[in-house]
């Protein structure tokens, strides 16, 4: 018998009463949770502001098959309770070895590389992400800002630790300029084609 993949869908948003409810993001993930159960996947979902167990999640990214984090940029970077959960949750993956065994250097070999040790080869990760930004202040060096690096660049910091634990990375999806000029119902409209072409299904 065929068994079912799993989807987890990660929501970092942090609610700010009058400014950010999290309405925005709670509709890309019923996007995303509505493309994967047409597609005949379980879909696992946490809420970080919910509260969390990190071993559970640990166990959540080890049953999934694909991984995707929805979270806005704020302050560029994803909200505070973000970094907490990879904390607590990276940190019970690497106590307990589920996630990775070191950093993959050994003194025996010295020809492996920092960023080798992961155990979770074969699955994906995906950030989506909100933006206040425009989505011409990337790729062009003339912008002063972000002086020519990619989303891809900016979100290094998030997707380098799955990549550090063998999770391969694709390509981000973002929803730009979300409080001017931004085409927020064209972004949601669009994103179920770009995850059945990153995950090709």
């Amino acid at each position: 018998m065929e068994t079912i993949k799993k989807v987890l869908l990660i929501n970092a948003h942090l609610p700010y009463p009058n400014w950010s409810e999290g309405t925005l993001n709670s509709a890309f993930i019923q996007v995303a949770h509505e493309f994967f159960l047409s597609k005949g996947y379980e879909v696992i979902e946490t809420s970080i502001e919910k509260g969390y167990n990190a071993d559970e999640e640990v166990e959540k990214h080890l049953e999934a098959a694909i991984i995707i984090l929805q979270t806005p940029i704020n302050w560029f970077g994803a909200p505070w309770i973000y970094k907490k959960y990879v904390d607590e949750v990276f940190n019970s993956g690497l106590f307990s070895e589920k996630f990775l065994s070191g950093d993959g250097r050994t003194r025996e070999d010295l020809s492996r590389q920092y960023g080798t040790g992961g155990k979770m080869q074969g699955k994906k990760f995906m950030v989506c992400s909100t933006w206040n930004a425009p989505e011409a202040s990337f790729n062009d060096e003339n912008q002063q800002l972000f002086r020519g690096i990619s989303t891809a660049d900016y979100l290094m910091h998030i997707t380098s630790n799955y990549r550090f634990c063998g999770v391969e990375v694709v390509s981000d999806y973002n929803c730009f300029d979300i409080f001017k000029e931004g085409d927020i119902a064209t972004s949601l409209k669009d994103y179920p084609a770009h995850l059945a072409q990153v995950f090709e299904i």
